[in-house]
C-alpha cells in the first residue's frame, strides 16, 4: 500500500518506521521540505521517499496526519479528496491555542479535521499511545498479548484499512465507534497513555 504521511515528529516518524518495515511505500513531508527528511528516508531505506505535503497527500492510499491541532487548517484539502485519513492529534490547549467548541466539548479535534477535509474519510487512531512505546510495544504474533489501538470513524470501508494496518504493526484495533466518539479515547480520558491491551481497552471503552 502507498501510505502518506503529514508530519513527522515522534508520531508521524514512528508510524513511516513501523510502515515501511511492514513493506509499505512511505511518502514523508513536513512544513519544512523534503531537504530536511532526506536524514530520515536515508535511515529507513528505499521504501521511504521525501516530499512535499501535497504529494504525500496524493501519493498515499492512506494519509496520515501527525500535525499539532492548531495547525490542521494549513493542510490542502483537494488531494486528500477520497483518502482515508489517519488523525493522530490531540489538542492541548497550551500548544495549539483555546477553542471554545473544544474546550466546552462541543466537537472533537477530529470532526474538525474532518470538516476541513470534506471529500475524506477521517479515523482518528494512534493518539494514545506514546510514541516510544508506539515503537517497541508491537507484537507480530497474535498469539501473544497484544496492545489495542482504539479507533473512531464514521466510513466503515476507512475504519477496516486502518484496523488492517493497526495489525500489520503488531497491536489489536478496538472499534471505538463514530468519528465524534473519539472523544473517548483522547487526553484525559482513562484509556489515554495507559497502555491497554485490547481487551481491557475494549472494556475500559465500552466499545461496540
Amino acid at each position: 500500500m502507498r501510505i502518506g504521511i503529514v508530519g513527522t515528529g515522534n508520531v508521524g516518524g514512528t508510524l513511516a518506521r513501523l510502515f515501511s518495515r511492514a513493506g509499505h511505500e512511505v511518502a514523508v513531508a513536513n512544513s519544512r521540505g523534503p531537504d530536511t527528511l532526506r536524514g530520515l528516508a536515508d535511515e529507513l531505506g528505499e521504501r521511504v521517499r521525501p516530499v512535499t505535503v501535497p504529494e504525500a497527500a496524493r501519493f498515499g492510499e492512506v494519509v496520515v496526519v501527525s500535525v499539532p491541532v492548531g495547525r490542521y487548517a494549513e493542510l490542502p484539502a483537494e488531494p486528500m479528496a477520497g483518502r482515508t485519513v489517519i488523525d493522530t492529534g490531540n489538542y492541548y490547549p497550551e500548544r495549539d491555542g483555546r477553542d471554545p467548541a473544544l474546550d466546552q466539548d462541543r466537537t472533537t479535534s477530529s470532526e474538525l479535521l474532518q470538516q476541513h477535509l470534506p471529500e475524506a474519510h477521517v479515523v482518528k487512531a494512534f493518539n494514545t499511545m506514546r510514541w516510544d512505546h508506539l515503537r517497541e510495544y508491537g507484537r507480530q504474533s497474535s498469539a501473544q498479548r497484544r496492545y489495542g489501538v482504539p479507533v473512531s470513524g464514521d466510513d466503515p470501508a476507512a475504519k477496516r484499512r486502518v484496523a488492517d494496518l493497526i495489525e500489520q504493526v503488531g497491536y489489536e484495533p478496538v472499534d471505538a465507534g463514530r468519528l465524534a466518539e473519539g472523544r473517548r479515547h483522547q487526553p484525559g480520558t482513562p484509556v489515554y497513555l495507559a497502555d491497554l491491551d485490547g481487551a481491557e481497552l475494549h472494556r475500559q471503552l465500552g466499545a461496540p
